[in-house]
This record gives C-alpha cells, sequence and structure tokens, in this order.
C-alpha cells in the first residue's frame, strides 16, 4: 500500500525538500545535480500523449522583426545589427492550461512564444501575456500545472485544488490578480500585450552584460472581453480566437506589435534589490518602469499565414534555451528550469530531430555531430560524426555565444526565502491602479471561482488579498458572503 504521508523519488528515496532546488547560493544557478527537480521535470513532461502537456491549445502565424532603434551599445546580436534590419519570425500564441479541444475565451494566462530566424540560428522568446507568472522556483512547476488540470479521481477541473495552492503559495498573488482582472480574458490574441516574463541578458562587443526583460505592446489596442461574454463564446465559439487571428492575416490586416527592453546594469542590482526587498530575478515581479524605462527595440508584424496546421504549428518547438550570441541568459530560478524542461519536452513529444522540420529548423547553415534516431531526415552525409579533441587545448575562434560568466557564490543547497518574502506589495500596486468598476470586475470574478472551495482555503486566501491591500480583502470576502448566501 502507497505512504501518502512519506514523499519520496520513483526510486523511493526520500526527498527532504520538495519546495526549493538546489541552487549555487540564494540567487542561484540552479545545479544539475539536483535529481528531484530533474526526475519530476522529466515525468512531467512526458505525461501526456501526444499533445503538449500546457499550452496545447494554440494559433500561429509567420512575419517579420524590423529594427526601428539602435541597441548595439547592449547587444552584439547580428539580428539588431543595423536600423531597418528585418527578420523573419513565427509566433505561437496559445492558452495555458486547457486541453486541446478547449475554449480560446477561458480564463487563463495566454502563451506569446515568438521564434526569430536569424543568420547565428534561432532565437526563440518564449513568454506569456503578463509580465509575471505564479511561481519563483521550477520545482513546483508540475504541482501547479497538476492543480490546473484534472482531479485523478473524477476527471473534472477542481476549484478546490487549484485555490488549495494557491492559498499555500502566496508568491502567486500578483500573477492571480493579472489572471481574475480584465486581462484574463482578452478580445482574442492580436488585442493583447506579450512578455518574456524572465529576467534575460544582453551582451554586447566588448563582452559587458546587461540584465533584461523584454516587452512586446500591441499596437491594436487592448482589448479584453468581460467574463460573460468569455463564457458565450466558449459555448458558441470556441475557436474565437483562432478565427480572428487567421482571418485578419488572411484580408491584409496584419497584427503589429511594438517590442521593448528593460535595462538593468549589473552595477545596479544590488541598490535596487536593497532599496525593494525584491529580487531582480524573481518571476513573480515586475520592474517597475519608473526604476528602469522601456526602450523601444523594433516592430513585429505578423503577415503570413501557415499552410499546414500540423506541420508548422502543431509541430512548432520552441525553448527559452534557443538564444544566439549577443543574449544570455540569468539566475531566474524559473527560467533555469524552463532551459532544460522545454527542449526536454519536445524530444519527447516531437522527437530528437524536431529540428529538421521546416517550422524549427533555421534558415542559416547547420553543423553538428548529431545523427540517426527517430526520422533523421537530414543526416549529416558522409561528413564526419565526432569533433576530435585538440591535444594542445582548445583556440576559441571567437564565434558563438563566448558570454561572460557571473559569479556564483554560497553553499549549494536548498534556500527558502518564502518567509521573509514580500509577495504582496506588487499585487497591491496593481490592485490600486484598477479604476473602480476594474476592482468590482476582478473582485467578483475571483468570488465565484473560489466559492465552492472549502471555507478554510478561502479564508488562507483572503488574508492574502488583505495582505496587499484591505480593500482588495474586503472586496472579495463582501462578494463571497453575497453569493454564499444565496
Amino acid at each position: 500500500m502507497t505512504d501518502t504521508t512519506r514523499l519520496t523519488t520513483a526510486s523511493g528515496i526520500p526527498v527532504a525538500d520538495n519546495q526549493n532546488s538546489v541552487t549555487a547560493g540564494p540567487r542561484g544557478a540552479v545545479l544539475l545535480q539536483d535529481f528531484h527537480l530533474i526526475e519530476k521535470l522529466q515525468h512531467f513532461n512526458r505525461e501526456r500523449i501526444p499533445e503538449r502537456v500546457v499550452h496545447a491549445k494554440g494559433s500561429g502565424a509567420y512575419g517579420t522583426f524590423t529594427v526601428t532603434h539602435d541597441i548595439t551599445k547592449y547587444t552584439k546580436a547580428k539580428l539588431f545589427g543595423a536600423v531597418g534590419k528585418t527578420t523573419e519570425t513565427f509566433l505561437r500564441f496559445s492558452t495555458v492550461g486547457g486541453e486541446k479541444g478547449s475554449a480560446d475565451t477561458e480564463r487563463d494566462p495566454r502563451g506569446f512564444a515568438l521564434r526569430f530566424y536569424t543568420e547565428e540560428g534561432n532565437w526563440d522568446l518564449v513568454g506569456n501575456n503578463t509580465p509575471t507568472f505564479f511561481l519563483k522556483d521550477g520545482i513546483k512547476f508540475p504541482d501547479f500545472i497538476h492543480t490546473q488540470k484534472r482531479d485523478p479521481q473524477t476527471n473534472l477541473k477542481s476549484p478546490t485544488a487549484v485555490w488549495d495552492f494557491w492559498s499555500r503559495t502566496p508568491e502567486s498573488l500578483h500573477q492571480v490578480t493579472i489572471l481574475f482582472s480584465d486581462r484574463g480574458t482578452p478580445d482574442g490574441y492580436r488585442h493583447m500585450d506579450g512578455f518574456g516574463s524572465h529576467t534575460f541578458s544582453l551582451i554586447n562587443a566588448a563582452g559587458e552584460r546587461v540584465w533584461c526583460k523584454w516587452h512586446l505592446k500591441t499596437r491594436q489596442g487592448i482589448r479584453n472581453l468581460d467574463a460573460a461574454e468569455a463564457q458565450r463564446l466558449a459555448g458558441t465559439d470556441p475557436d474565437y480566437a483562432q478565427r480572428d487571428l487567421f482571418n485578419a492575416i488572411a484580408n491584409g490586416d496584419f497584427p503589429q506589435w511594438d517590442v521593448y527592453v528593460q535595462v538593468m546594469r549589473e552595477d545596479q542590482v544590488a541598490a535596487w534589490e536593497a532599496r525593494t526587498g525584491w529580487s531582480a530575478f524573481d518571476l513573480t515581479k515586475v520592474w517597475p518602469h519608473a526604476d528602469f524605462p522601456r526602450i523601444p527595440v523594433g516592430v513585429l508584424e505578423l503577415n503570413r499565414n501557415p499552410d499546414n496546421y500540423h506541420a508548422e504549428v502543431e509541430q512548432a518547438a520552441l525553448s527559452p534555451s534557443h538564444i544566439v550570441p549577443g543574449l544570455g541568459f540569468s539566475p531566474d530560478k524559473m527560467l533555469q528550469s524552463r532551459l532544460f524542461g522545454y527542449h526536454d519536452a519536445q524530444l519527447y513529444r516531437v522527437g530528437t530531430n524536431h529540428q529538421q522540420l521546416p517550422v524549427n529548423r533555421p534558415r542559416c547553415p547547420v553543423h553538428h555531430q548529431q545523427r540517426d534516431g527517430y526520422m533523421a531526415v537530414d543526416n549529416g552525409g558522409a561528413a564526419r560524426n565526432y569533433d576530435p579533441v585538440q591535444a594542445g587545448g582548445s583556440n576559441p575562434s571567437g564565434l558563438g555565444h563566448g558570454e561572460p560568466g557571473w559569479v556564483l557564490e554560497g553553499v549549494a543547497g536548498r534556500y527558502d526565502d518564502r518567509a521573509t518574502a514580500d509577495d504582496f506589495t506588487q499585487a497591491g500596486n496593481l490592485f490600486r491602479l484598477m479604476t473602480p468598476d476594474a476592482k468590482d470586475r476582478l473582485v467578483t470574478n475571483i468570488a465565484n471561482a473560489m466559492q465552492s472551495v472549502p471555507d478554510e482555503i478561502r479564508q488562507r486566501q483572503l488574508a492574502h488579498f488583505t495582505k496587499a491591500d484591505p480593500a482588495y480583502g474586503q472586496g472579495v470576502a463582501a462578494k463571497l458572503a453575497t453569493l454564499i448566501q444565496r
């Protein structure tokens, strides 16, 4: 009989900490030796056949990115090399939690996965329509998504599981506030913004690094659906967003987004973190624009529909691990997990040679020693399938990433800052920015979603809303009281 009181790995090894990844010091990066993390992510990626385990319902289109402003002082990436330069792109939009047949208008974050086919390889900026996420550490990602899927006994969606998880994870409050605001049900894909969400980095020709966040602002204007209209469309036109995107492009009404970047110098990090109490690499937080203004970079336009949905959208395999010289990562713990998890998911879902498919194939020359496996349609011919070791030591060519490292400090271990972390200020700031009618819709949406969950969970979650702003907690409590009395 299974002992559900003791958490173990699949091999029966006791798990010492299921809340925090093993990192080099409190900030990270994440260590590959954390087998519990790796096993969780690997098993999670293999839980669905054949659709994506997350982001299953999606739409895609091709387009172009055009540079409008010079950012070469920050990055040597060739796609930004000159104002006016264009790069072919592919963008896949999606809902996150639903199955492939779910409705486009469900309350859910929207995936915003953008590929740039550059002359130095593919750059995949795999983000969402929100600048934040529910978690700061990838070790909790499989647990979180399980709560968004179906109950293992009833095979029904479970509001109790959803709110139980969130109420025990106050770091989720900022994203929960976004999700249940008007932005949780965007009016199609053309009328929403996109974000890289994570902290990334830019490296210039001198080898200098800055940290950055990517923003894509819709030129079509923000439009959202109210809860009633989103629910109506889910029943009458569940493919609403797919239809809207495809028809707009087919009719020559090409959607566009202005692309911006926020930049934080390495010498600014410590002072900003000390002043705000927030980590620059925490995915549940934003960088306020007053501290780090958005810098214009270029314009993204979608102007061509795929000819074959399965070949070009369903088999599109993007990963944040795909970057080009002049771009880099950061110690963001969620990003570190995604660098492994996404590529591993594509290896499982599409196959070990998925990068040979037309939608995934780089538009530049490719040479490597990978061979064989399923569907090896471009298998290297007679070229040598190994790279010899240089007995006298390597002589770097200057090509490739060649990015500067960042300093790793501290003892490797599992670090939990949740007892001291500020999970409430930014959520409260967002609430206070809303108009009175937007606040009313927010608390109404939350109350409707929480009314069926046990009172213990409701009270735990109400305490989080109240810490963010007393009026936030009072508003939800009042709506809940009205609903429960009916």
